[in-house]
């Protein structure tokens, strides 16, 4: 800093009061002092910094698939909205195991970062374990039942439930489903947006029908190949995720079965490349950037205002998904005459 400050020709004090954006310095000093920071490649000694301030601006962020499309917009939502609060993001990827995401939270600790934001592979003892630290967190897409505290999730239910109807609008009454996993609120909560439209519908809800995923592409694929295999196979699935729906898109490919003409499909999560399919797909889009950019929001009002929070608050944003009508869904080639309507087996 003694550096900056003689290249620049103004005391360490002003050097040290426009890297921390302090005082009421003039722009034609702040841009000498920038000039000659540049100049002499001086970064600023952010650890020093935060052992003084007591934190780092630093937060941690905790997804279950960073393969997963929707998990890298989520993340790329709250990369862009902590970079504009000059907070850095350490990322982390748990694949869906309980005992990684201990780890990555750990790691997270000896950090020092001042937050996290968590997708959590296990529903309840990582978000107890940061509430019991008294820790700031934020989850995001996935919520523990009955879980008081600071979350960001799309509506599932609802958006399940519109998807489900448009099938239904459509004329479809052979509808099956492969669901996330069940021990999630993602998974939970479409589940039961599909169960809603059937019934307000009068349509029976057949067991084989309800195929149990785990939001993975294999499993998308063997339990097609199981529905494409029933003595009386379904007109239209509903797929609770876009790993779920690629799964069985290479279901129909291997068994030759057309798309929408036999079988039509509905997805649950956009992409990129959703539209660039043959046939386009049919897909219920969530707002994965802006859920990102809430949830990082969220945690740094959380950080640099806790005050204004009190134990056991619950304060939770839910966004609306849109379905995207496109070219893999339509009528069944054959009227369906609806069976009187069963619960599921």
């Amino acid at each position: 800093m003694r550096d900056v400050a003689r290249l620049a020709g103004v005391s360490v004090g002003s050097v040290s009061a426009v890297i921390n954006e302090k005082g009421t310095a003039s722009a034609a000093l702040k841009e000498r002092v920038k000039s000659a920071m540049e100049a002499l490649d001086y970064q600023p000694d952010h650890v020093a910094r935060s052992l003084k301030v007591r934190r780092t601006r630093t937060v941690g962020m905790v997804v279950s698939d960073i393969s997963n499309p929707f998990f890298t917009e989520l993340m790329l939502g709250a990369e862009t909205t902590a970079r504009a609060r000059q907070y850095s993001l350490i990322l982390c990827n748990s694949s869906e195991d309980p005992e990684l995401e201990r780890d990555c939270l750990n790691t997270l600790f000896s950090r020092r970062v001042d937050g996290v934001i968590l997708a959590p592979a296990d529903l309840h003892s990582a978000p107890d374990r940061l509430t019991a630290r008294r820790f700031p967190i934020v989850l995001v897409d996935r919520v523990p039942p009955h879980y008081k505290g600071l979350a960001v999730l799309a509506k599932n239910l609802e958006a399940a439930y519109e998807g489900t109807r448009h099938l239904i609008e459509l004329g479809h009454h052979r509808i099956a489903i492969i669901t996330g996993r069940l021990d999630l609120s993602t998974g939970i909560d479409r589940l039961e947006g599909f169960r809603k439209a059937m019934q307000e519908a009068h349509l029976p809800i057949r067991g084989e029908y309800v195929q149990p995923g785990d939001f993975q592409l294999q499993s998308g694929y063997q339990r097609g190949l199981r529905l494409l295999s029933l003595p009386e196979p379904p007109t239209a699935v509903f797929c609770c995720n876009n790993k779920l729906t690629l799964g069985l898109m290479r279901a129909l490919a291997e068994r030759e079965v057309c798309c929408p003409e036999q079988v039509s499909v509905l997805g649950f999560d956009d992409f990129d490349w959703a539209a660039s399919f043959r046939p386009r797909l049919t897909t219920i889009a969530q707002p994965s950037f802006e859920m990102g950019k809430k949830a990082m929001e969220m945690l740094l009002h959380k950080i640099e205002a806790p005050e204004d929070f009190q134990p056991g608050d619950r304060t939770q944003i839910s966004l609306r998904a849109a379905l995207q009508v496109r070219d893999s869904t339509a009528p069944p080639l054959h009227s369906e005459v609806p069976e009187p309507a069963r619960e599921v087996v």
